[in-house]
C-alpha cells in the first residue's frame, strides 16, 4: 500500500534508483521485474530501454503547464500536431488528457510503469514516443514484436494498449500488473481535488469541475491485465 504523498508523486519513499542500463527509478519489484524482461529480451538480439520511469508531481506538473500554454506541442490520435491557438481552453485540456495525464493523476507516479524504447536504433535519433513509431515499418516495430509475445511473462501489461474513449495507444507504456492493480483502488477523485487545489496548474478552475469524469474517462478507463 502507498500513502496519499507517494500515490500522487508527491514523495518517491516507494521507488528506487536503478541503474541499468540507464538511470530509471521504480518500486524494487517492479524494477527488478523489467531487468529479468531486459535480460531476456537481450538474449534475442532487442536492447529494451527505459525512457521514462517513475514521474514525481512537478515533473508532470510541468509537462502539463507546458503543454497548457502552448510551449510543448499537442498530438491527435495519429501524432499530428495540432494547431494550438485555433483550440480553445477546454479544447486545450482535452488534448493534454489525450497523451498526457492530470498531475497527481499520472501512473507514473506510482513506480510501476516504464515507457521503453528500442536502444538499438540510431544513437542521435530522439524518441518522440508517437504511433508511427511502432507502426510497420516503424524504428521500434521489432521491439513491440517482442513485446506482444513476451511482456506478460514478466508481469506487465499495456494500459493503454487500445483507445476506448480516454487515453490515446501508447504501446511503449508498460504497466508493472502485480502492483500497479492494487494501487489503482488507493486512487480517489477526492484526492486528485484535494492536491489540484493546492497546486499551481494552469486551467485549474476549468479542471477542478471536471475531476469526477476525468477520474472516470482517464484514470479508471484502461485496458485491464489479461489476468485481471
Amino acid at each position: 500500500m502507498l500513502n496519499e504523498l507517494e500515490i500522487t508523486g508527491r514523495a518517491r519513499t516507494h521507488v528506487l534508483q536503478f541503474h541499468e542500463p540507464t538511470r530509471f527509478a521504480a518500486q524494487q519489484e517492479a524494477g527488478e521485474a523489467f531487468l529479468a524482461m531486459r535480460a531476456a529480451a537481450a538474449k534475442d538480439g532487442i536492447n529494451v530501454v527505459p525512457v521514462s520511469s517513475f514521474r514525481d508531481f512537478q515533473t508532470q506538473l510541468r509537462i502539463w503547464n507546458y503543454k497548457f500554454s502552448g510551449q510543448r506541442p499537442l498530438y491527435d490520435i495519429h501524432g499530428v500536431a495540432r494547431d494550438f491557438g485555433s483550440l480553445t481552453p477546454e479544447q486545450v485540456i482535452d488534448c493534454i488528457l489525450n497523451w498526457s495525464a492530470l498531475p497527481g493523476g499520472s501512473r507514473h507516479q506510482w513506480g510501476t510503469e516504464i515507457d521503453v524504447v528500442d536502444g538499438a536504433a540510431p544513437a542521435l535519433y530522439e524518441p518522440m514516443l508517437l504511433p508511427q513509431e511502432v507502426a510497420s515499418g516503424g524504428i521500434y516495430e521489432r521491439l513491440h514484436k517482442w513485446l506482444d509475445a513476451n511482456i506478460a511473462k514478466f508481469g506487465f501489461f499495456r494500459p493503454y494498449e487500445h483507445y476506448q474513449g480516454g487515453m490515446y495507444p501508447e504501446p511503449w507504456h508498460l504497466s508493472y500488473a502485480p502492483l500497479s492493480t492494487k494501487v489503482i483502488g488507493q486512487v480517489s477523485a477526492d484526492l486528485l481535488t484535494e492536491v489540484i487545489e493546492a497546486s499551481p496548474v494552469l486551467g485549474k478552475d476549468l479542471l477542478l469541475p471536471r475531476i469526477p469524469e476525468i477520474f472516470r474517462n482517464h484514470i479508471l478507463n484502461f485496458n485491464r491485465a489479461p489476468s485481471a
